[in-house]
Parts: structure tokens; sequence; C-alpha cells
């Protein structure tokens, strides 16, 4: 006896990709972060390649800002993963520190400004003083937000609301100050080799 087997092929749904929505959220502000950075750094070429640009060094203090920030980074990335490992206190230590280098990177940020006036290079003038100013005071104002993001991090390690199954404001915190730091190293080497 021959019985006939129907075979039905079930394709199975596939599982949509999930993203917490903060941390999309996150990701699309910082592409159009990227994307203005770029946008600036574009319009820098296409202006010193007109003329009348005025050639002169950066601050040294840019340099010593940069250490500054490539420390942050390693201390935010050690707080991380203190957070992974549910070390609260090791957490609010490492963040504090974090945020008092991100305070340090502004500070010497203002006295690199101050090096530039002293030296004639003013906000107003030249168009590359212009664009110097501008594209290092924008860094600076979204380093003031990542500040304020660590202050926020750190309340909430304070009050025990970040631990090993609670990280996704420690990690978007982490992340949002990595690309800061990489943002601000991308742009003081364009600034040097292309001052």
């Amino acid at each position: 006896m021959n019985e006939a087997v129907d075979f039905k092929i079930v394709e199975e749904p596939k599982k949509p990709m999930a993203m917490h929505p903060k941390k999309f959220g996150m990701w699309l502000f910082m592409a159009s972060v990227l994307m203005l950075f770029i946008s600036l750094t574009s319009a820098y070429i296409v202006r010193q390649a007109e003329g009348n640009w005025l050639y002169f060094d950066l601050p040294n203090l840019f340099l010593i800002s940069s250490i500054v920030i490539v420390a942050s980074s390693i201390t935010m990335q050690l707080g991380f993963w203190a957070a992974k490992k549910d070390n609260l206190e090791r957490v609010k230590i490492i963040v504090s520190l974090t945020t008092i280098l991100g305070l340090a990177f502004l500070v010497i940020q203002y006295l690199g400004w101050k090096d530039l006036v002293a030296n004639s290079i003013y906000l107003v003038g030249n168009p590359s003083g212009s664009f110097l100013y501008i594209i290092t005071g924008l860094h600076a104002l979204h380093i003031v937000s990542a500040i304020v993001y660590l202050l926020i991090v750190l309340n909430a390690a304070f009050k025990e609301k970040i631990h090993a199954k609670n990280m996704a404001q420690m990690e978007m915190c982490t992340t949002y100050w990595h690309f800061l730091g990489l943002l601000w190293l991308y742009l003081f080497v364009f600034l040097t080799l292309l001052r």
C-alpha cells in the first residue's frame, strides 16, 4: 500500500531586528553629529582652496586636550566594565574621574582659545580662525552634553540603578563618550594637517 505524503514547506517568520529605542535614537543623533562635522570639514577644505587663508599652528594645548580625551575614554571603558561586574563603588569613582577629565578637556580647550587670541587669531576676521573656533566650539558643546549625561549616569550609580542587568544607560553613555573622543581625534588630526 502506497500512501502519498504531502510535504509543505513552511517558512518560519523572521525575527525582527530589535534595538532599544533610546539606543536607536542615540545612534541617529551621533550620525547627525558626524554629518555636521563632515560637512564643516568639507566646507573648510573648499574655503581654504579659495585663498585669503591665514596659516598658523594650533596651540600645543590642543595636543594636551587630545591626551586628556583619550585618558577619559579609557576611564569610561573601565567604568563600563566595572558596571558589568556590579562593582558600583568602582563605577562611582571612575565615572567621577571621567567627568573631571571631561571638564579638564573643556578648560584646556578654553586656554587653547585664549592662546589663539593672544596670537591674533579671532572668531571674526580671517575664515581660517572662524572655522577653527566654530569646529572646536561645536565639539566642546557636545562634550558639555556628554558631561551632563555622565552626571545623570553618576546619579543613577549612586541610586544603584546601574548594574549588570540594567546596562542600557551606562552603555549609551560609554558609546557617546567614545564617539566624541574619536571625533576630537579626527578633528585634531584634520586641523593639524590642514591648518
